[in-house]
């Protein structure tokens, strides 16, 4: 029998914490970045920055909070389908000596480890996204 992404989310959700030991014992501080993602945010992350532009000056006028998050999303396009809307993604911002480690190889030795853990944990830094880690959910990674 195929696992449940209910299960998947409960397996991943115990492993992250031996994540965070193991970079701790690697000498990073940890902040967590986006473990959740609403269906909403998805089709932002997947817009170009044009796009994101003009759905900002649409909703500045009411909601200039949002148009300001929209805007700065940093992204030139991302996916609609992530796994961090299914709650099996985490992204992890690793600090030494109290500097922002921006550089996917800072994490290459933590996405090894968490490779490690099991045959369907994935880390980003295979595919430009350093501080992604995530499990594995019908072929996304």
């Amino acid at each position: 029998m195929s696992e449940s992404l209910g299960q998947k989310q409960r397996r991943f959700a115990a492993a992250l914490p031996l994540l965070i030991v193991h970079a701790r014992m690697l000498g990073f501080e940890v902040a967590l970045g986006e473990a959740s993602r609403t269906d909403e945010q998805a089709e932002i992350n997947a817009m170009g920055p044009l796009a994101r532009e003009g759905v900002a000056k649409l909703i500045e006028a009411i909601y200039k909070d949002l148009a300001a998050a929209i805007r700065n999303n940093g992204r030139a396009g991302g996916i609609r389908n992530s796994l961090h809307q299914l709650r099996l993604a985490i992204d992890l911002h690793l600090y030494k000596d109290g500097v922002y480690q921006t550089d996917t190889e800072a994490h290459r030795e933590l996405g090894t480890y968490w490779e490690s853990l099991a045959p369907d944990h994935a880390w980003g830094g295979h595919f430009g996204d350093g501080n992604h880690y995530a499990i594995t959910h019908n072929g996304v990674r």
